[in-house]
């Protein structure tokens, strides 16, 4: 009898830790990092509100970001922002990634603050093609290029409108 109850407890262990094994065999690592070359202008603030991911079998998810507005001009020299640190999410096809921005885009402009127009980044967001295979048990930094000298658009009535250009510098393992 004590034979058949420790088979018993030594089945259920095994299946507990086998289970919860499984849950975590499916879970990727993302972090995601924000940089920019120089442009000429004295500021560019890009706020950013919500960093996703489209997966092939999940549709869009969130990522835990640090929301906020971002000078991407101090973005260089080996300085980064982190907009997503350690996102969880199941390993598998990324597609994209998408960036939504808020309404606190400005351009500054010989010591004048601007407004961005910036009309579908705030609606749909700025979708950025990743299409890469995210392994499980395994964390990836991925590194943004927002070329704000590329980006800010002079319209004829001396406005300004934010056009992205946004580039993937690299999706490392780490």
């Amino acid at each position: 009898m004590k034979t058949l109850f420790a088979a018993v407890i030594a089945s259920a262990c095994l299946f507990a830790f086998s289970t919860g094994c499984k849950k975590k065999v499916g879970e990727s690592r993302m972090t995601v990092k924000m940089v920019d070359a120089p442009g000429d202008f004295q500021q560019v603030n890009v706020e950013v509100l919500q960093v996703q991911v489209h997966h092939d079998d999940q549709g869009w998810m969130d990522l835990p970001t640090n929301a906020g507005v971002y000078d991407l001009l101090t973005l260089q020299n080996d300085v980064s922002a982190t907009l997503v640190n350690i996102g969880v999410l199941p390993a598998g096809h990324i597609n994209q990634l998408r960036l939504i921005l808020g309404d606190e885009n400005t351009v500054m402009v010989d010591s004048l603050y601007y407004p961005l127009a910036t009309p579908s980044a705030q609606q749909s967001g700025l979708k950025i093609n990743l299409n890469t295979d995210f392994a499980p048990n395994s964390e990836y930094e991925l590194v943004l290029d927002f070329d704000a000298e590329k980006s800010i658009v002079t319209q004829g009535n001396g406005s300004y409108s934010l056009k992205p250009v946004i580039k993937v510098l690299s999706i490392n393992p780490l």
